[in-house]
C-alpha cells in the first residue's frame, strides 16, 4: 500500500497545486478589488501584484518538489516541508489580512485555499513517512493499457510545454549517461510504444472477424460525422459571416452625419451635421417606394434586397451652414480670379458617418468624398454670388451622392447601383449676407437639394445604408472577414487534417507493429538499470534500442505476434 502511494503521490499533489493556483487569484485580491469580476480583470490584462508573486512562488515550489522527488531526498523534503508550513501560516495570518484588510476568519476563499493546502501538507507528511519510491519507471498514466489511460496520456502530452518541461527536469535531476537529445529520444519512443500497446490491447478486447465488412453503424456514425465536420470547416467562413449578420447581426446606426463642401483648395464654404432627431429610420412604406422605383433595375434590386427599412437612416441636414464664411479679402479676390481664369475648377463634397464602435464596427468613422469640375455657367454664377451682384442661387448638377453605404470599415462609398444613369443629385448654392448688432457684416452659404422626399425646407437628405455587424461577443471572429477566416482558420485546420491523411505510408514500419511487448520491456529495462545505477548497462540498452529502430529486419523479428 505504501509503495502504491509513493508511486502515485506526484499526480495527486500536482492536482492539488493546480487547484491552489486558481484559488490564489481570489485570495490575493485587495480590499477594493475583492468584489471585482475575475473575467473583467483578465480581459483588461490586469493582474494583482500579490497574485503574480504568489503564483511564481507556487510554481517554484512545484519545481523544487519535483527535484526532491527525483533525487529521493527525504531529509530535503522534511526541510522543505517545514519552510512551507511556517511560510504559508505567516502569509495567511499576517501578510494577507494586512493586504486585503480582512481577517482570516472573514475571508472564505482564503479559508478554502488553506484547507486545500492542508491536504497537500498531509500528503507530503505521509510521503515523508513512507519515503520516496525506489524506482521511478515512466509516467504514472502508463501503468495500465486501456482507453482511459490512452486518452489521458494523449491529453497530458497536448498541454503546451508540460512534456518538454518534465523531460528536461527529469534529465537534470536523474543520474544518467545519456545526453539530453538521447534522453528525449527514449522518452518519445516509450510514449509511442505505450500508445501502440493501448491500441493492440483494445484490438484484442474487441476483435474484428476476418472477412466481415464494417458495420453501417460504424461507417455512417464515424464516417458520416467526419464528412459533416470537414464540410462545415470548408464552408465555415461563408456560413458564419452570413448567419452572424443576418440572424444575430446588430444594426449599427449612425450617431452623426456631417457634410462639407469645398471650392478648390480654399476654405470650406459649407459645413453641416445631422444628429439625434435629424437622423430618422426609414419607414417600411418609404423603403417599399424605393424598391418600386428601382424594380426594373436588377443591380439595384440585388443591393436593396440585402437590407431592410431598419437598416436605412435618413439624415436631414439643415441648409444653412453652421459656420460663417470667414474669408479674408485677399483670399476672396484670389478665389474670384481663379474662377475667372482657370479652365477647370473643382468642387468637393465630403461626408463623414460616425458609429458606435463598441457594437462591433471596425472603425468609428466612415468617410469619403466626391470631386467634380464646374462648368462655365456655374463658375460665372459663383463669381457673381461672391461679388454680390447676384441674389439667385446657382445650381451644381451631378455633385451630391445622396445614397451611401456605411459598412463596418472606414469607407462610406456611394451606392452606384442606385445611380443607374451615373448622375448624382443636383444642389443649389446661395450666399446670404446680414449685419449683426455691432455693425459687422456676416456671410454664410445656403445649400439646397433640388429633389427631396422628406422635407420642403432648404437642406440636404442623405440615405445611409448601414451594414449589420456581429454581436460584440463574436466580434473577435467576425473581425477577420471571409478571407481572413479562410486564411487563419480553414487553411490552418486543413494543414493539420492533411497530416492525418497523407504521409501514412512513411510511418507504416513504426505504426503497424503487431506486438510491442519486447520493445516496451526494453524501454522499462533502461529505466530500471538507470534507477539501480548501472549506467554502463544503460548505454548498452540504449544502443540496442537505437539499433532496433535502424534495422527493419530486427524490428520485424522483435514485433512478430506470438504463436503457440
Amino acid at each position: 500500500m505504501e509503495y502504491i502511494f509513493r508511486d502515485y503521490k506526484s499526480p495527486a499533489k500536482n492536482l492539488i497545486l493546480t487547484i491552489q493556483n486558481f484559488l490564489m487569484f481570489l485570495t490575493t485580491l485587495t480590499k477594493h478589488s475583492a468584489a471585482a469580476d475575475i473575467t473583467s480583470s483578465l480581459s483588461e490584462d490586469q493582474v494583482p501584484e500579490a497574485f503574480l508573486v504568489m503564483v511564481l512562488i507556487q510554481f517554484g515550489t512545484m519545481v523544487v518538489d519535483r527535484a526532491l522527488y527525483l533525487r529521493k531526498t527525504v531529509m530535503g523534503k522534511v526541510i522543505f516541508q517545514v519552510i512551507l508550513v511556517f511560510g504559508i501560516h505567516f502569509w495567511m495570518f499576517f501578510i494577507l489580512p494586512s493586504v486585503t484588510e480582512r481577517r482570516f476568519s472573514q475571508n472564505t476563499v482564503a479559508q478554502l485555499w488553506y484547507f486545500v493546502k492542508c491536504i497537500y501538507f498531509g500528503l507530503s507528511a505521509y510521503q515523508i513517512r513512507c519515503g520516496y519510491p525506489t524506482r521511478v519507471l515512466g509516467n504514472f498514466l502508463t501503468k495500465s493499457y486501456n482507453y482511459v489511460n490512452l486518452f489521458l496520456f494523449q491529453g497530458f502530452r497536448l498541454v503546451p510545454f508540460l512534456t518538454e518541461l518534465r523531460a528536461v527536469m527529469d534529465w537534470v535531476w536523474t543520474d544518467t549517461t545519456l545526453s539530453l537529445s538521447s534522453w528525449i529520444c527514449v522518452e518519445d519512443i516509450y510514449a509511442h510504444i505505450f500508445v501502440l500497446k493501448c491500441w493492440r490491447e483494445s484490438e484484442k478486447r474487441y476483435p474484428q472477424p476476418r472477412g466481415q465488412k464494417k458495420k453501417k453503424v460504424v461507417k455512417y456514425g464515424m464516417g458520416g460525422m467526419i464528412v459533416m465536420l470537414l464540410i462545415c470547416i470548408v464552408w465555415f467562413p461563408l456560413l458564419f459571416m452570413s448567419l452572424i449578420k443576418s440572424v444575430a447581426g446588430v444594426v449599427n446606426k449612425p450617431l452623426d452625419v456631417s457634410i462639407t463642401i469645398t471650392l478648390g483648395g480654399f476654405q470650406p464654404i459649407f459645413t453641416m451635421r445631422a444628429q439625434q432627431e435629424q437622423l430618422k429610420t426609414m419607414s417600411g412604406k418609404d423603403f417599399g417606394g424605393i424598391m418600386r422605383k428601382y424594380n426594373s433595375n436588377p443591380g439595384a434590386m440585388q443591393f436593396l434586397e440585402a437590407y431592410t427599412h431598419d437598416d436605412v437612416t435618413v439624415a436631414e441636414l439643415e441648409g444653412n451652414s453652421n459656420a460663417l464664411w470667414m474669408i479674408s479679402p485677399p483670399s476672396r479676390q484670389m478665389l474670384t480670379e481663379v474662377l475667372e481664369a482657370a479652365a477647370t475648377f473643382p468642387v468637393s463634397i465630403s461626408w463623414t458617418v460616425q458609429r458606435n464602435v463598441s457594437l462591433g464596427a471596425k472603425a468609428e468613422v466612415a468617410l469619403d468624398k466626391y470631386t467634380t469640375d464646374l462648368d462655365n455657367s456655374t463658375r460665372i454664377g459663383l463669381i457673381e454670388l461672391i461679388s454680390g451682384v447676384r441674389n439667385q442661387s446657382v445650381n451644381i448638377v451631378n455633385v451630391f451622392p445622396n445614397f451611401i453605404r456605411a459598412p463596418s470599415d472606414s469607407n462610406a462609398k456611394p451606392v452606384k447601383q442606385l445611380f443607374s444613369d451615373g448622375n448624382y443629385s443636383t444642389i443649389s448654392l446661395s450666399l446670404k449676407r446680414s449685419t449683426n448688432s455691432t455693425g459687422q457684416h456676416q456671410e454664410w452659404w445656403v445649400v439646397n437639394q433640388t429633389q427631396k422626399a422628406y422635407s420642403s425646407k432648404a437642406g440636404l437628405e442623405m440615405y445611409v445604408f448601414s451594414d449589420k455587424v456581429s454581436p460584440p461577443s463574436l466580434g473577435f471572429l467576425a473581425g477577420y472577414g471571409i478571407m481572413g477566416l479562410y486564411a487563419s482558420v480553414v487553411l490552418v485546420i486543413g494543414k493539420f487534417v492533411r497530416e492525418f491523411f497523407s504521409g501514412i505510408s512513411h510511418s507504416i514500419m513504426f505504426e503497424e507493429l503487431p506486438n510491442v511487448d519486447r520493445i516496451l520491456k526494453l524501454c522499462t529495462d533502461i529505466f530500471l538499470v538507470r534507477e539501480t545505477g548501472e549506467l554502463e548497462l544503460e548505454e548498452d540498452l540504449y544502443a540496442k534500442l537505437i539499433f532496433l529502430y535502424r534495422s527493419p529486419e530486427t524490428m520485424i523479428k522483435w514485433t512478430r505476434e506470438k504463436t503457440n
